[in-house]
């Protein structure tokens, strides 16, 4: 008599694996870098209508001369204000699951459905942050390697010729100083350059950067994809291509970037974004879990006035 030959009847799934491991792993996902320089903006919450508005204070003109007379009357100057708004709407993802794949599944399904889940809404709420600050009215777009053009009118209209250098680092950190006035972020006072991987590619290969990073040594604190300073310029690696690309300018040559200071943009949160399950149906065999939350993004100042914006977006035509 032949010997037995003992083949399952199954393709595939737990029938047919009959070792399986203990671990699970999950994919990996970009870092999101964006999301923490777009704060909540105090004061509004529920109950409060689906707008948030904010009172800005425009600057008054220094004076040729402050001088007044002893018999002249307090020359009166103008004082200006102007608000901008931002509307809050909707956004989430669920994913559905049953009673019989919870009950059957080697591992807690659940918990890796919320893990992903909130690694999605991390995602998203970093590209809408991009997104908000991208609405900015000032683009720089890098023609050689040490000069570029400025756009003011919220359009970009100059087509980027190379990648970022050093040299466009100090060009934007001295207009952001010197032309438009801009505000040091933090307690250092110092500015922000958030860029793509292949922006900052573009300055890890410039020999001008290696000059500036030796000095720096070990006491440069390397946090969540900083790479180092120009001046004071804190250049910051993010790799989420959703919120900023890697393939801007001729060629693609560009990795688009956000250079800004304090108090660019602001988040407006009727309802923190949060995980929620949903209620069972068909008697509890049909499930849910979700992300959820009920906010807007915008920029504080959306001009490109001295002493108003707050944000150059480095990218092209």
């Amino acid at each position: 008599m032949a010997e037995f030959a003992w083949v399952p009847d199954v393709a595939s799934g737990v029938l047919r694996n009959h070792a399986l491991s203990e671990k699970i792993r999950g994919a990996a996902i970009a870092k999101t870098i964006i999301l923490p320089y777009v704060p909540n903006e105090p004061g509004y919450g529920r109950r409060m209508g689906d707008t948030l508005t904010i009172t800005r204070v425009r600057n008054m003109s220094e004076p040729t001369s402050a001088l007044v007379g002893e018999r002249e009357r307090i020359p009166i100057d103008t004082y200006a204000q102007s608000s901008v708004s931002v509307t809050v709407s909707g956004y989430g993802r669920a994913v559905e699951y049953s009673h019989k794949s919870e009950l059957l599944q080697h591992y807690d399904q659940e918990s890796w459905m919320q893990k992903k889940l909130r690694e999605q809404m991390r995602l998203v709420l970093d590209t809408l942050a991009a997104t908000a600050m991208k609405t900015c009215k000032i683009s720089y777009a890098p023609t050689s390697l040490s000069a570029g053009t400025f756009d003011t009118d919220g359009t970009p209209s100059t087509t980027a010729l190379v990648n970022i250098t050093v040299q466009h680092v100090k060009v934007l950190r001295d207009y952001a100083m010197d032309t438009i006035h801009v505000p040091g972020y933090g307690e250092d006072d110092r500015y922000i350059l958030l860029l793509s991987t292949k922006g900052c590619r573009g300055i890890r290969n410039d020999s001008e950067f290696v000059a500036w990073h030796a000095p720096q040594g070990a006491q440069e604190h390397f946090v969540r994809g900083k790479i180092g300073a120009v001046e004071n310029v804190d250049i910051i690696e993010v790799n989420h291509t959703n919120a900023l690309a890697n393939n801007k300018g001729t060629g693609g040559v560009l990795g688009e970037g956000l250079f800004f200071g304090d108090d660019a943009a602001f988040m407006a949160t009727a309802e923190d974004p949060e995980l929620r399950a949903a209620i069972p149906g068909n008697f509890g065999l049909d499930m849910a879990v979700a992300w959820f939350g009920i906010f807007g993004m915008g920029i504080v100042w959306d001009t490109a006035n001295d002493g108003e914006a707050r944000i150059i977006h480095v990218t092209s035509a």
